[in-house]
């Protein structure tokens, strides 16, 4: 029996809802917060998945070779910049470090594995119908990308993440979600190609 805030008693059943809302809440709370780039001073939201804590967003820090979407400031305020492979091994603060594979391995894992893309994925920005849950606070947004020859495309229906993972010398590994894709997909393209960055920090 379980007695509750309004005096009423609840079967095992309705307890054990509570103590799963309660548990639930108290968790939400801890794993969410903020960090504060020094060296530009932007703040990120960030939210523990698993074993390691996320940048809840694109990372908009300009070095090297990085870009706004369609050279529009704007899109770098929405979507963060987009990095070749390089600049974005460089790219995250002190402290925070570009993923490798396995760690995007484990986030799938957590979020849901076939059905990740669906709770990693903002609820709303995607064209087409493909906003997700964001179950997990992860906030995927479809950023586009830059060809090698400066042209920038599918913004608002792809997002492409890079990873720390190499594929032989010209080449990365890196991670998309995408408008009609429930999945986190994963594929190698060349290091030059403008995509995404979310760093991640172990705790």
């Amino acid at each position: 029996m379980f007695i509750s805030k309004t005096g009423r008693t609840m079967g095992l059943v309705g307890a054990a809802v509570v103590a799963v809302v309660l548990l639930a809440q108290g968790v939400n709370a801890q794993q969410r917060g903020t960090f504060t780039d020094s060296r530009d001073g932007k703040t990120y939201r960030t939210v523990k998945i698993g074993n390691l804590t996320w940048m809840a967003e694109n990372l908009n820090h300009q070095i090297g070779e990085s870009w706004c979407y369609d050279d529009d400031n704007s899109n770098c305020a929405k979507y963060g910049r987009l990095y070749t492979w390089d600049a974005a091994m460089k790219a995250c603060p002190a402290g925070w470090r570009l993923p490798v594979n396995q760690d995007w391995n484990a986030l799938v894992q957590v979020a849901g594995g076939d059905n990740a893309g669906t709770q990693l994925k903002s609820k709303d920005g995607w064209n087409d119908g493909g906003n997700g849950t964001d179950v997990h606070g992860f906030s995927a947004l479809p950023s586009g990308n830059r060809y090698t020859g400066g042209s920038f495309h599918s913004v608002g229906y792809l997002g492409d993440w890079w990873t720390a993972t190499e594929y032989g010398s010209d080449d990365a590994y890196y991670r998309y979600m995408g408008t009609g894709y429930t999945d986190v997909n994963e594929d190698t393209d060349g290091k030059s190609y403008g995509f995404s960055v979310r760093c991640v920090r172990n705790d």
